[in-house]
């Protein structure tokens, strides 16, 4: 029994408390009828994390992105152009629980929700559900 728990003890301090960086893929949109299908790749390093968005022909790459560890509060910004060449800024809040991470977006008057699930292998850590 104590050498399982040392086993636990060992694997979680290798894993350490990164439950963002890898492949996270859902959908996004204004409302339940309008949906995209969306991939996001995160990357923790230490404090930093960093990632894109691809949502179709388009990648994106995400800035002043910050997650709360304590709660799984996530804040991501991303600038990109529509169709017409104009400037986009997105802000995107969320939260993790789990392999899942819900939350909302906007730009301009536009906004709308995303849920995305984290493709998990292995080694992965989570934050618990709450």
């Amino acid at each position: 029994m104590l050498m399982c728990l040392a086993l636990a003890a060992s694997a979680a301090q290798k894993k350490g408390a990164d439950p963002l960086s890898g492949t996270w893929t859902g959908d996004w949109g204004p409302s339940a009828a309008d949906r995209n299908q969306v991939t996001v790749e995160l990357k923790r390093d230490g404090k930093a994390l960093t990632g894109t968005v691809n949502a179709g022909a388009n990648t994106v790459a995400l800035k002043n992105c910050t997650l709360d560890s304590k709660t799984g509060a996530v804040h991501m910004e991303a600038d990109t152009k529509n169709r017409r060449g104009n400037d986009i800024h997105y802000v995107i809040d969320g939260k993790v629980a789990g392999d899942t991470m819900t939350g909302s977006w906007n730009h301009d008057n536009r906004k709308g929700d995303f849920k995305i699930t984290k493709k998990v292998s292995g080694d992965d850590y989570r934050l618990p559900k709450n």
